[in-house]
């Protein structure tokens, strides 16, 4: 049997018929799904470790998850850095041909058309999906007009909030690290402490986005954050009144989850490695 070697691997996935990304009883996952196919390509038992959990309905455009399997198995590709991501100083998967590639297309081939795998490279055998992930980017869709080709992929609001306003409480939000009140209850977590890089609306189309960055995510705490902040834009509460809310450190106290389907992981950021 020769040695295992860790690998990084990147695909994006539809979330609409997944009870999210982490192997769940009696409900299917994109990682169940992940497992089985790269058990299947490399011809012997395969676990995935994601950089994260996604929830039932969320998509994600970019998730990095890495697995451990005999080196004989799989082609080595390098790791390379391009000249931007050298300036920043973090590093992503480089998508140059490479003869990693029939791998990539045979998986491919055998997972179902909602998850696609983007590259797997080799990496030091401490690297971690999850622990490694310097910051994590995430994007909430909303439109207000009926379109078909959104449904399950954005949610729909009748009125336009005040998208002023909800700018202006989400600066607000940023003075903050404890997001207790925006973490689903009985988690178990160690802390709710997250540190917030951005987070701010933009016109997107005929819709609007909400954009937000940190280093880590509470679970449910993103649909929690647009649900407080849609009753800013709805003028239900005033947006000091997010402090409140907030340093009440009680789910109770803030908005309404909203639904799963607008909700997109974009970015995953990894320290440089050498």
């Amino acid at each position: 049997m020769s040695a295992k070697q860790r690998y990084f691997i990147e695909l994006s996935y539809d979330g609409t018929h997944y009870h999210g990304w982490q192997i769940q009883q009696n409900a299917i996952s994109v990682q169940e799904v992940l497992n089985e196919k790269l058990s299947v390509i490399l011809r012997q038992p395969i676990e995935t470790t994601g950089c994260g959990r996604t929830d039932t309905g969320v998509h994600a455009k970019e998730f990095f998850a890495h697995f451990d399997a005999e080196e004989e198995s799989i082609v080595h590709v390098p790791w390379t850095i391009d000249k931007k991501q050298a300036t920043t100083g973090e590093a992503t998967m480089d998508h140059k041909p490479s003869t990693m590639d029939s791998k990539i297309r045979g998986l491919n081939s055998i997972l179902p058309k909602d998850i696609a795998i983007k590259n797997i490279i080799p990496v030091a055998a401490g690297a971690h999906a999850r622990f490694d992930a310097t910051l994590r980017s995430y994007e909430y869709h909303i439109h207000f007009n009926k379109d078909p080709f959104k449904n399950g992929y954005s949610w729909e609001l009748r009125d336009r909030p005040d998208m002023e306003l909800m700018n202006i409480a989400a600066s607000i939000i940023m003075e903050y690290t404890d997001f207790g009140c925006f973490s689903k209850s009985n988690t178990q977590v160690k802390t709710n402490i997250c540190k917030i890089k951005q987070a701010r609306w933009e016109v997107l189309g005929d819709g609007i986005v909400f954009k937000i960055s940190a280093d880590r995510f509470l679970r449910n705490m993103v649909r929690a954050i647009v649900g407080t902040l849609i009753m800013v834009g709805k003028h239900e509460i005033e947006p000091d009144a997010v402090r409140a809310i907030i340093e009440s450190k009680n789910r109770s106290n803030a908005g309404t989850s909203v639904p799963a389907c607008g909700l997109y992981l974009t970015e995953v950021k990894y320290p440089l490695t050498p």
